[in-house]
């Protein structure tokens, strides 16, 4: 009996071959959660899609992902439609996807956080805005169900814990239709009541349960809230937009009502702790001043008051020679300086300062007359020389010996080509002047 034996290859495109001729496998529908997510710089996505109890290798080509309003992530719940067959590289089987939605909570997720991102870019989030929750509560307003579990754990925690203080229900709906509503009226209301603090907030529940306390109107109410603001929605790992808003998160209903009053028997503890140490301290005060007054009762001062002004008479007699020595040899010192001024010599004798000075001023006077004269006399013989080397230089002289200057409109003539016929000249002789008229030129 001849036995065919098939490569991997072959066997694996005739399983391929099976699955792509059932027509149940060419367009299925399936529900799942992302998981190992990958995304290739070539745009295709790469990612596991699990149940409870089973999971499945999953692709997306680019084409369709570019059609796609979100960006998957592990942990989203999501629906996919597309065909199965199998890779034959590795003979393992997958389904091509073409198409991906968000399962319906998986929409609220991404509603949640595109919510989120806005209310925290525009600062409802932030710390500086957030206030402190009074330390004792004078009067507690409560926003949530009538009904239910919620209502009946806060108020029995404050009640237990602190029974001196006031509750006011502000009765609302906590989810369904009309729940936001709701909720920001009672927020709405409770601004006109001498509140110290507000809880608002419900028990635990599904996404879905919890949605009216992820809304924008009301996320915006607790943040316009004049009075301080405790969340208190759901069990410990449900957050809502209203515990980033509010001023404090609880992370139970129960939890709330713990932060916001103290515990009663803490404080009585607190109390009596403080009244120990109060009587501790007086006692403390009392007894020092008691040792003080003693003291002072013993003492040598009041026991013998003279004994006090004997020690300031002491002091003031002391004072008293001080200051007469310190005159005295004040007196004594401008004494000598006075004995020493009258026995001086210029007193006795005054004109004996006077002399050597006039003496000097008198051969003073004869030093100044002699540079006058000796500066007058040298001044006179430059005068005389700076005189003959004028009249040397002056032009008028050479008319002493018979010469003249002629000039025209006050202008010396040197060439008779400056002149013309009938021409009025000025002659000027050594002696006198004479005016003449041009009769020729040669």
């Amino acid at each position: 009996m001849d036995i065919k034996y098939f490569s991997i290859t072959a066997l694996n495109r005739a399983i391929k071959n099976m699955f792509d001729n059932k027509p149940e496998l060419n367009k299925v529908y399936i529900k799942g959660e992302i998981s190992n997510f990958k995304h290739h710089t070539r745009g295709h996505m790469y990612f596991t899609l699990k149940d409870e109890n089973s999971r499945i290798a999953a692709v997306m080509f680019s084409s369709n992902a570019s059609k796609m309003n979100f960006e998957p992530e592990d942990g989203m719940k999501v629906l996919v439609s597309g065909r199965v067959t199998v890779y034959e590289a590795n003979g393992g089987y997958q389904i091509y996807v073409e198409d991906m939605q968000l399962d319906g909570i998986g929409n609220l997720y991404l509603e949640y956080e595109k919510l989120k991102k806005m209310l925290e870019q525009q600062g409802l989030f932030d710390v500086a805005h957030k206030r402190a929750i009074p330390r004792f509560p004078k009067k507690i307003g409560i926003i949530t169900a009538s009904t239910g579990a919620a209502i009946r754990d806060i108020l029995s925690t404050i009640k237990r814990r602190y029974p001196i203080c006031e509750t006011i229900l502000f009765p609302a709906l906590v989810q369904g239709v009309g729940a936001k509503e709701s909720i920001v009226l009672q927020l709405t209301r409770a601004q006109d009541y001498d509140l110290d603090v507000i809880i608002c907030g419900r028990g635990g529940g599904s996404i879905e349960d919890l949605w009216a306390f992820n809304e924008e109107c009301v996320a915006r109410a607790i943040y316009a809230s004049k009075i301080p603001v405790i969340s208190a929605v759901g069990h410990e790992v449900d957050f809502t937009i209203a515990d980033f808003v509010a001023d404090l998160r609880a992370p139970t209903p129960t939890g709330a009502a713990e932060m916001a009053v103290p515990n009663i028997m803490d404080l009585r503890t607190l109390i009596n702790q403080y009244t120990i140490r109060l009587n501790e301290n007086m006692k403390g005060i009392i007894n020092s001043n008691t040792n003080r007054l003693d003291n002072i009762k013993n003492a040598y001062v009041l026991k013998n008051p003279l004994a006090l002004y004997e020690v300031k008479e002491q002091k003031l007699d002391s004072y008293i020679d001080r200051l007469n020595n310190n005159v005295n040899l004040l007196l004594n010192d401008y004494k000598v300086r006075l004995d020493n001024i009258k026995t001086s010599y210029v007193l006795k004798n005054p004109l004996s300062s006077y002399e050597p000075k006039k003496e000097k001023l008198k051969s003073l006077n004869e030093l100044l007359n002699k540079e006058m004269k000796n500066i007058i006399s040298n001044n006179g013989h430059k005068y005389e020389i700076i005189i003959n080397k004028l009249e040397l230089l002056n032009p008028l002289n050479i008319l002493d010996k018979g010469y003249s200057l002629v000039t025209k409109d006050e202008q010396i003539v040197k060439d008779s080509s400056n002149l013309k016929e009938n021409d009025t000249i000025n002659v000027r002789m050594h002696k006198g002047n004479i005016s003449a008229v041009v009769k020729e030129i040669s």
